[in-house]
C-alpha cells in the first residue's frame, strides 16, 4: 500500500512504532498525550486517539485513568517480532526480486550507509 493511500491513523501508529522500536520510548515509558502528538504530528486529535487505541487493543500500551498512557511491559520485543515478520513476507521479496534482476548481491551492499 502506498504511503498517500494509507489512514492517517495507520501512519501514526508507524511513527509510533518507530519511536518504540528506535528507543525514544522504552517499555513502562508515558507516551506523548494525545492532544500533544496531535499537535506535533499536526493531525485531528481524534485520529491520534484511534492510533492509539488500536495499540491498546493489541495490548502494547496501557491506560493509567488519569496520568497517560505507558507502553506496555514487553511491547519493544512484540513489536520488533511482528515487524520482522511483515518485513520478511511483504518488503523483502520485491526487494531480492529487484537484486536478482539487477545482479546485486548481499556482499555488495555497503550496510554501513543504511
Amino acid at each position: 500500500m502506498a504511503e498517500d493511500s494509507k489512514p492517517v491513523y495507520l501512519r501514526l501508529r508507524e511513527i509510533i512504532a518507530a519511536s518504540i522500536l528506535d528507543g525514544e520510548f522504552a517499555d513502562g515509558d508515558l507516551l506523548p498525550s494525545v492532544r500533544a502528538f496531535a499537535a506535533a504530528q499536526g493531525a485531528n486529535p481524534l485520529t491520534v486517539a484511534k492510533a492509539y487505541q488500536s495499540f491498546q487493543d493489541d495490548g502494547l500500551v496501557v491506560v493509567k485513568r488519569g496520568v497517560g498512557m505507558f507502553v506496555a511491559a514487553g511491547a519493544t520485543r512484540r513489536l520488533r517480532e511482528a515487524e520482522r515478520e511483515r518485513f520478511l513476507e511483504t518488503i523483502w521479496p520485491p526487494v531480492a526480486a529487484q537484486m536478482r534482476r539487477l545482479g546485486l548481491r548481499i556482499e555488495d551492499m555497503d550496510l554501513a550507509q543504511a
